[in-house]
């Protein structure tokens, strides 16, 4: 039986070898072999998983024909190859999502051949709270919301897949990706909605492989209907994870199942992220959510207010959504705080206890330096200017205020060494280098010593 499965693919590549040039049919179908064939699941093994993605890019529709023709309708095409080159070992399974396989389910069924596996209902991980019904609308988020709304009510609606929403942190991304996920359950309870952070995502794809099990984690979430990652800025330098997620993302795109991705920067600002990701970010709608306007705190305050039992003067509203202008998270946080001085000091909100509370609150809530921010202090500080940072020059000075800017992304950011590498233009190792010479020196050099704290203090200056 397999012996005529075996000669079955080999007419496959002839119809194959007929409809395109010869070239291209020795380079990228000469390597293919045939494994196996059970369960109209069809297995054939390419040398590698570069060789997967190019024969689904560049010979989608001829493949699936072909396998359509001489196969039948139903069949499912799996890649095999090996993670390591010449290591069977390490041989790994890829879905194609050709479109042979395309076939019209049974009722309640998938056309997903891993589904059954996964059949159970899972957990959602979507936040109750975090529903349209409490998100605040205003010109800063309109749009987004509007197109949140649209994919919530029309999970099958592609021209907004996948969405890509960005903003600086407390913005409200997550509570508007969750209540995307949120909508989408109430109107189909059946549907396999999923929100995880990348963090996750990438803890848990380092779990699969150290147990041996990567087939069965992206097997998982191929079986997603809906799948949100928040933060996804921190697949940045984890090449693996990225890899991994490429497939999954592809297999998903194909197969019309939404995507909702969060970042705290634009796509073209994520520098150390695989290209052929990005183009795929930017393939369909990217929506902007900029900091909360006053039309927008104002109305946080007083939902708030109202939810807590607060009786907050129109006096003190305007001063909080006045001076409180980064982040829903931060106005929230000064509520509490403000909330919780009024309870334990016995007074009244006033706005003299506005005014002090908001003198610590807004301090204790500044936001997380980032990588730009470093840069431009390093180099006015050493009287450079900020491009030169990122030029290849050796000059003492400028060399000093590059492993300046290494040293304190490392200590002050979430960033890996090797994200801080790719903003200058460097290994990872470099970067390890330069912030491990610091140390030393610091431990040697009190001068060195007073120009990072002079540094450190102009940062939390800003």
């Amino acid at each position: 039986m397999q012996s005529d499965n075996a000669k079955k693919w080999e007419e496959c590549l002839a119809i194959i070898k007929d409809n395109i040039p010869t070239e291209q049919f020795k380079y990228w179908f000469e390597p293919l072999t045939f494994l196996s064939m059970k369960d109209n699941v069809l297995t054939i093994s390419c040398p590698s998983e570069f060789f997967s993605e190019q024969l689904e890019e560049r010979y989608f529709k001829v493949l699936g024909l072909s396998l359509k023709r001489v196969f039948g309708n139903n069949v499912n095409l799996i890649y095999e190859f090996p993670i390591v080159a010449g290591d069977p070992s390490t041989h790994v399974s890829m879905q194609s999502a050709h479109p042979s396989q395309v076939v019209k389910p049974a009722p309640g069924a998938s056309s997903n051949p891993f589904r059954e596996k996964y059949v159970e209902e899972i957990d959602s991980q979507l936040n109750p709270a975090y529903t349209f019904e409490n998100y605040v609308i205003s010109d800063s988020n309109k749009v987004a919301r509007s197109i949140g709304e649209a994919i919530a009510n029309d999970p099958k609606l592609q021209t907004f897949n996948p969405l890509f929403v960005f903003g600086s942190c407390g913005v409200g991304k997550t509570h508007l990706i969750q209540a995307i996920g949120i909508r989408i359950k109430e109107r189909d309870p059946r549907a396999r909605v999923l929100y995880i952070t990348a963090r996750l995502f990438e803890s848990q794809y380092t779990a699969a492989v150290q147990r041996s099990k990567v087939n069965e984690f992206i097997s998982f979430y191929q079986s997603i209907d809906t799948l949100i990652i928040d933060d996804i800025q921190d697949f940045i330098g984890k090449d693996k994870t990225q890899r991994t997620f490429f497939h999954i993302f592809n297999h998903l795109k194909q197969n019309s199942k939404q995507l909702i991705m969060s970042s705290d920067c634009s796509p073209s600002e994520m520098e150390g992220m695989e290209e052929r990701l990005l183009s795929r970010f930017k393939s369909g709608m990217t929506a902007r959510l900029d900091k909360p306007d006053y039309q927008l705190r104002r109305e946080v305050l007083e939902r708030k207010a109202r939810r807590d039992g607060l009786d907050l003067s129109p006096e003190v509203m305007d001063f909080l959504a006045s001076n409180v202008t980064e982040s829903i998270r931060e106005l929230e946080g000064v509520m509490v705080s403000l909330l919780a001085h009024a309870t334990f000091l016995n007074k009244e909100i006033t706005i003299e206890l506005a005014k002090r509370v908001l003198s610590n609150a807004v301090k204790l809530n500044r936001r997380t330096l980032n990588f730009e921010a470093i840069t431009k202090q390093v180099a006015s500080y050493y009287g450079i200017e900020t491009d030169q940072i990122f030029t290849k020059t050796r000059k003492r000075e400028v060399s000093d205020a590059r492993q300046m800017v290494m040293y304190l992304a490392k200590k002050h950011t979430k960033m890996p060494l090797k994200a801080i590498g790719a903003r200058l233009q460097r290994t990872h190792a470099t970067v390890l280098y330069a912030c491990r010479l610091i140390d030393e020196r610091m431990s040697l050099e009190k001068k060195l010593q007073e120009e990072v704290a002079d540094i450190e203090k102009l940062l939390m200056s800003l």
